[in-house]
C-alpha cells in the first residue's frame, strides 16, 4: 500500500540528536517573544528579531504559511531549533531572497536565543538547516553574511564548511546603524563533499 506523503510542514522537519528542526508556527508566538524579550542584550546589534505579536505573526505569514503553501516557488522559508527533550526554542534559520532559474541561491540569517547559544545547539541545527536548503529546496548556494566582530557566528559558519569571499562595507542597516559584513557562501557540492 503506497504510503500517504506527508503534508508540507512535517516534510521539513528535521530531528537530530539533540535538536529538531522544523517551521515555525503560530502556536510558538508565546515562547518565542518571550525568547527574544529574554535575548535583547545578545541580539542589540546583531539581528532585529521579531518583538510583537504582530511582527511575529507576520514572520510567521512569510516565513512558513505561505512557501509551505508553493514551496517550489517559495522566496523564503524559516526554521525555529528546539531542543528535542524538552522543545524549548534554541534558535532561528531563515532562508530568504530565494531565487530560482540559473541562480538556485539564497542568504541565511540566523540567531540563538539567550542561555542556548554557546552549547552546540546552533550548530547540529545549521547542519539540518543546510540539509534541508540543498536536498529539499534544491538550493544551489547559500550565502551568509555576518558582522566581522560577531566572533561566535564567525565560528559557527566556518566549522560548517562555508568558505569566506569577501568583506562588504556598510552592507546592512541593523539597530540604525550601517554595518559591514563578512561574506561567506557554500555551495551544494561542498555540502555533499563535507565529512560525516
Amino acid at each position: 500500500m503506497p504510503s500517504t506523503p506527508k503534508p508540507p510542514h512535517e516534510a521539513l522537519e528535521r530531528r537530530g540528536r539533540r535538536v529538531l528542526l522544523r517551521p515555525p508556527a503560530r502556536s510558538d508566538e508565546r515562547a518565542f517573544l518571550g525568547a527574544v524579550a529574554a535575548s535583547a542584550g545578545l541580539h542589540k546589534t546583531w539581528v532585529q528579531p521579531p518583538t510583537s505579536p504582530a511582527a511575529f505573526r507576520l514572520y510567521v505569514s512569510r516565513y512558513a504559511t505561505q512557501p509551505l503553501r508553493h514551496l517550489e516557488r517559495a522566496r523564503q522559508v524559516g526554521f525555529v531549533v528546539c531542543e528535542r527533550d524538552t522543545g524549548v526554542l534554541v534558535g532561528v534559520y531563515n532562508f530568504s531572497e530565494i531565487i530560482r532559474g540559473a541562480l538556485q541561491s539564497a542568504f541565511l540569517g540566523y540567531y540563538a536565543f539567550a542561555g542556548m547559544n554557546g552549547r552546540g545547539l546552533m550548530r547540529e541545527g545549521l547542519a539540518l538547516a543546510l540539509d534541508q536548503a540543498f536536498r529539499v529546496l534544491r538550493l544551489h548556494r547559500v550565502e551568509v553574511n555576518v558582522q566581522p566582530a560577531n566572533a561566535r557566528s564567525i565560528a559557527l559558519v566556518e566549522a560548517a564548511g562555508f568558505t569566506r569571499e569577501g568583506y562588504s562595507h556598510r552592507y546592512v542597516k541593523i539597530a540604525g546603524r550601517w554595518r559591514d559584513h563578512v561574506r561567506y557562501a557554500m555551495l551544494a557540492e561542498d555540502w555533499q563533499r563535507r565529512p560525516r
